[in-house]
């Protein structure tokens, strides 16, 4: 039996306090190549990052349409995404890692 894989979209807090949206069907390992420099061009000056949020879609389609709209928004808006997904914005600026 094949096993389906779930799209993610998922945001990262980049050590510059800077946030990163992305897509993946592998959550553990795409962190792991985040912060071993093998991931996003973006975060590769920006290790380590922290994943803040994800959410599964159904669809590859889905996922990449949530991660263009999240890049789209302005810092303050990446901001009240976060905080009206319940991420505590206040904790996750102390990065220690």
């Amino acid at each position: 039996m094949e096993r389906k894989t779930k799209p993610y979209f998922y945001v990262l807090l980049c050590c510059d306090g800077s946030f990163y949206g992305g897509y993946t069907v592998d959550l553990k390992r795409r962190l792991r190549e985040h912060n071993e420099g093998r991931g996003a061009k973006y975060t590769r000056t920006r290790t380590p990052v922290r994943l803040l949020y994800y959410r599964e879609y159904e669809t590859k389609s889905d996922a990449m349409k949530a991660e263009y709209a999240f890049k789209q928004l302005t810092r303050r808006e990446k901001e009240r995404f976060l905080e009206k997904a319940g991420v505590d914005l206040a904790a996750a600026g102390k990065f220690s890692g």
